[in-house]
């Protein structure tokens, strides 16, 4: 479970991340369908745990983007999966809690997730 995998030390670090599913992209797969309702990618140079590089929401910016520089607000750690999400917003942008989970519901809705935010 992804409490195993080393997350700590994200929190207020400025990161970029590669954008591979724009904020209104719909994807399709096995009988499912996902609108991405903000901006999700990776961070090319950091492992996930689940071995592949590490994902990231992006919060606050609504236009589709390709890649995105900006602080780490929160780490979404989940309990039943492999790999933690960070958040991602403008430096010094701080949305409360309840605005993040909102935000990433979207997706989290089918993790049993808990979110630790930048003070």
């Amino acid at each position: 479970m992804s409490s195993g995998h080393p997350i700590q030390g994200w929190l207020g670090r400025t990161v970029t991340v590669v954008v591979d599913r724009p904020a209104g992209m719909v994807r399709h797969g096995d009988g499912w369908t996902v609108t991405y309702p903000i901006n999700y990618g990776y961070v090319p140079d950091a492992m996930g745990g689940d071995g592949e590089f590490q994902d990231a929401y992006i919060f606050g910016v609504a236009e589709p983007l390709t890649e995105f520089t900006g602080e780490v607000i929160a780490v979404c750690h989940r309990r039943d999966d492999v790999e933690d999400k960070l958040v991602v917003a403008p430096v010094g942008m701080r949305p409360s809690k309840e605005r993040i989970e909102t935000a990433i519901a979207f997706m989290e809705q089918w993790f049993d997730s808990w979110l630790e935010c930048l003070e």
